[in-house]
């Protein structure tokens, strides 16, 4: 199982796949055990060989993550709401899926007659808003908050910082209110959400 587990790591890390060759020498085992390995693998849907008989991460890698989202989501439910209370705005859990930002979770305040309604599942490009530029910031190692204004809707107002140490998770907790929100002091707050999820999911 560890070395499956360490296969299946590898290609993950692999943009362009890998040969069992490549993978065999990586794992430092012989090719006869990778393909005993890849055979099991893509058996479940966890591996595929691409044309080139490159060895690629399979849809059922999806499959579990997708199971896994309610669980985060849960896990992260308590800091959100707390968060949301705080800073009087929507707060949010984004994580990377596919190359974009996916909103996960979403808290809307109890305290305020109007808020920005954000939907759970909406999808971005991580370049743009507060959320996937946290996740960006986050994977050059830099825990600050991200600040933005009008990036995803006209007259919305984003601030978020990375979710970071929780293996396997590319994610960030931010807010977005109809207002400027001052970083010096809804930042700390969405620090301190960041902190309680890695706490929460770890």
């Amino acid at each position: 199982m560890d070395r499956g587990l360490r296969l299946l790591h590898l290609v993950a890390d692999a943009p362009g796949g890998l040969t069992v060759t490549e993978a065999a020498n990586r794992l430092g085992i012989g090719r006869a055990a990778v393909y005993r390995l890849v055979s099991a693998l893509t058996g479940h849907g966890m591996l595929r060989r691409d044309g080139d008989g490159r060895l690629r991460l399979g849809a059922g890698l999806l499959h579990l993550a997708r199971r896994a989202q309610p669980l985060l989501a849960e896990g992260a439910l308590p800091a959100l709401r707390r968060l949301a209370e705080q800073a009087g705005a929507t707060a949010h859990l984004t994580v990377v899926e596919g190359g974009e930002g996916v909103a996960l979770a979403v808290v809307e305040p109890s305290s305020t007659s109007f808020h920005v309604a954000y939907r759970a599942g909406a999808r971005h490009p991580l370049g743009q808003g507060a959320a996937g530029r946290a996740i960006l910031a986050g994977r050059a190692g830099v825990a600050e908050p991200v600040s933005s204004s009008g990036e995803l809707q006209a007259g919305a107002y984003g601030l978020a910082a990375p979710v970071l140490d929780v293996p396997g998770l590319e994610a960030s907790v931010g807010v977005v209110a109809l207002a400027p929100l001052d970083v010096d002091t809804i930042g700390p707050h969405v620090l301190a959400a960041a902190r309680a999820i890695t706490a929460a999911l770890s």
